[in-house]
């Protein structure tokens, strides 16, 4: 019977160890936000979010004040509207701005919110109009090498133009 009893205790015990660890994961992934303040839902639309994903943080000054909680397609704006689920304690004004930028070179992408300067503050349902859109790196380095090839072929052309007179 001690045998027995010693037996459920582990079992109890392990099973607490992989559920912390399956919850860790999922919260170091960003997959699982516990979240239970009261929330207000604004939208925006951008003309490139590159990487974004839901659940993405809302930061502003570095503190995070809200999640993306969802991202749409518009078919006729052929734009990408993004539902952001902001912390009634933050306040912020209409004329806020919405920039995508990314946590170091490579890593995950989020909102930043630069606050306005109107007098009335964001509620549920308004739709932020000042957006700038990601800083996609692979079109960066195209225009690097597609300017690069520019210059080297005007380049090239000259010093023929010079051999021959």
């Amino acid at each position: 019977m001690q045998q027995n009893k010693s037996d459920v205790w582990v079992g109890m015990f392990v099973l607490i160890g992989v559920l912390a660890l399956v919850f860790l994961a999922l919260q170091s992934a960003n997959l699982l936000s516990l979240n239970f303040e009261k929330t207000y839902t604004v939208t925006a639309r951008f003309d490139n979010i590159g990487g974004l994903k839901p659940k993405a943080a809302v930061k502003s000054a570095g503190v995070v004040v809200g999640r993306v909680e969802g991202i749409t397609f518009n078919d006729q704006t052929f734009q990408a509207d993004v539902q952001l689920s902001m912390q009634t304690r933050y306040a912020f004004p209409k004329d806020s701005s919405l920039k995508i930028l990314t946590s170091g070179l490579l890593g995950d992408q989020y909102i930043g919110i630069e606050a306005g300067a109107s007098e009335e503050n964001l509620k549920n349902g308004d739709r932020l109009t000042s957006t700038q859109s990601a800083v996609v790196l692979e079109n960066l380095i195209g225009q690097f090498l597609y300017g690069r090839a520019e210059q080297g072929g005007a380049d090239s052309a000259d010093s023929n133009a010079g051999a021959t007179k």
